[in-house]
């Protein structure tokens, strides 16, 4: 695994039913480094810090291997890397292939692999269609959070070298199709 694009957004008012809400989904690619910390993306807006950021979500990694699936379903949008705001766009992440707890070192960081994204309305809204969530979850392609071991900087180009595996704890798909069972979709 390779990172193609490191992304970083910020804090955008976006209108959803009437009502104004912040977010920071929204996320570019950038033509540097980007900081990896404890609890978040350093220069990266965090908005809802109940349901984002954190240390079990500081950073989120999304395939670039999926863009071309939705790509198709959305032809009409504007795309760039970032797009499921993601900080990470990665070539080829599997998330039927990583499970919880494997570690890797990225560049300076080691990151361990903490738990699928959910998706929420506000992707939804950015893809101007109320049904994208129910359709995301309705795939494997929900994307990784990682938890950050050894914080540090990383950029465009540089690969994931594996630490550990931990083939006996569920990989991403799993968890997040369980929970997808328990929200009834």
């Amino acid at each position: 695994m390779k990172i193609i694009a490191t992304n970083l957004g910020k804090k955008r008012e976006i209108n959803y039913k009437g009502k104004v809400f912040t977010t920071g989904i929204y996320k570019t690619p950038t033509d540097t480094s980007i900081f990896l910390d404890v609890k978040d993306v350093l220069n990266d807006d965090v908005v809802d810090r109940k349901h984002h950021g954190g240390i079990l979500q500081a950073v989120y990694a999304y395939s670039f291997k999926h863009y071309d699936f939705w790509k198709k379903q959305y032809p009409k949008l504007e795309w760039n890397y970032g797009m499921f705001g993601e900080n990470l766009t990665i070539d080829d992440l599997e998330e039927t292939k990583i499970h919880v707890g494997d570690t890797f070192k990225v560049g300076e960081v080691i990151l361990e692999v903490t738990k699928p994204r959910q998706p929420c309305y506000k992707l939804g809204v950015k893809f101007q269609d109320n049904q994208l969530v129910r359709k995301f979850w309705n795939t494997t392609m929900c994307g990784v959070y990682f938890k950050v071991l050894q914080k540090g900087n990383v950029k465009e180009g540089d690969v994931f070298k594996q630490l550990k595996s931990h083939p006996k704890n569920p990989t991403i798909a799993d968890v997040y199709i369980g929970k997808r069972v328990l929200k009834g979709f």
